[in-house]
């Protein structure tokens, strides 16, 4: 179960002290990633030296706004930093508009910028009709990204066990579904691993441990 957690601390006052209990916490629970903001990707990296312990950054994020060269640079910028992972945050008007050229242009672009790093799409699920959420993930399908993601965590909702299997439902076997967003407790991290979930994003991972280990 820890493997499929990304521990994350993504608020803006995340202070170096906060990244480095992030990171130690991930180490004594072997979680799979942390996800930090792009300023503390090398502080991670290096406090994760010698670990299995993989460094996950976010591009566009929390709005997905930015343009598509300012997504390529962040991304570029974050894997020289020692970025492992990249969780982009889609043009999420361009989702609203029908857009979905400009979105496979933005996601494919990001992915080819990561230099065969594992790309994660956050669609945002709370602001999309199931429609537009099938259409993103199939877009992010034909794009190249390998994950598709519920939410920021900074949206008017989180993940919910009905978008992660809409999710599973539309996009090919050999991708994957990440569900962010609320998820604080071992209740709330099985309903979306039995739903479909392949990851977890949680500022709560330490809690949800702790919960199994009084499960068993």
């Amino acid at each position: 179960m820890n493997k499929l957690i990304d521990h994350t601390n993504l608020k803006p006052f995340a202070t170096t002290d906060d990244i480095k209990r992030l990171c130690d916490e991930a180490k004594e629970h072997q979680f799979m990633s942390v996800c930090v903001n792009p300023a503390n990707v090398t502080f991670a990296k290096a406090e994760l030296e010698n670990s299995d312990v993989l460094v996950c950054t976010v591009v566009g994020f929390p709005l997905g706004a930015n343009t598509i060269e300012a997504k390529v640079a962040e991304t570029i910028d974050a894997i020289n930093n020692g970025a492992d992972e990249i969780d982009m945050v889609i043009n999420i008007a361009k989702a609203k508009e029908h857009d979905y050229e400009y979105l496979y242009q933005e996601i494919s672009e990001v992915v080819k910028a990561s230099n065969n790093r594992l790309v994660k799409v956050i669609i945002e699920t709370c602001y999309l009709t199931d429609e537009e959420k099938r259409e993103v993930c199939q877009v992010a399908a034909r794009a190249g990204a390998l994950f598709v993601k519920t939410s920021t965590g900074f949206g008017t909702g989180g993940a919910t066990i009905e978008d992660v299997k809409l999710m599973r439902e539309s996009i090919p076997s050999e991708m994957s579904v990440k569900a962010s967003g609320g998820i604080r407790n071992i209740h709330d991290f099985k309903k979306m691993v039995a739903a479909g979930a392949n990851r977890i994003g949680t500022s709560s991972g330490v809690a949800i441990m702790k919960e199994l280990k009084e499960d068993l």
